[in-house]
């Protein structure tokens, strides 16, 4: 099994965290064909996702996002390449909100 990890520091607050989380997510679900399932918390939400062979968290903070999946054999091979596509993903969410700011 191979790990993800992505780390995402920023200063947006927990409300528009949880926007760029939920942007992520609907993408996931159309381009990687994840089942993702949100949870709010009071200081914290969950993104809960997977498919056959991938299984992991988005946690949503104030200021910051912290993705860890876990990949199953079949997919090891790919996983330098999955992680570069998700902290894309995230990265190209947060400049977009961050752009909508100013």
């Amino acid at each position: 099994m191979s790990a993800i990890h992505i780390h995402r520091h920023h200063q947006l607050g927990l409300p528009q965290a949880r926007e760029i989380a939920r942007q992520w997510a609907h993408k996931a679900e159309r381009k990687f064909d994840l089942r993702c399932h949100y949870l709010n918390g009071d200081t914290q939400d969950t993104v809960r996702f997977e498919r056959s062979g991938i299984q992991g968290t988005l946690q949503v903070r104030a200021d910051q996002f912290e993705l860890a999946a876990q990949l199953g054999f079949l997919f090891s091979a790919f996983a330098p390449r999955i992680e570069a596509e998700i902290a894309a993903q995230i990265d190209s969410l947060l400049q977009a909100q961050i752009h909508h700011r100013h």
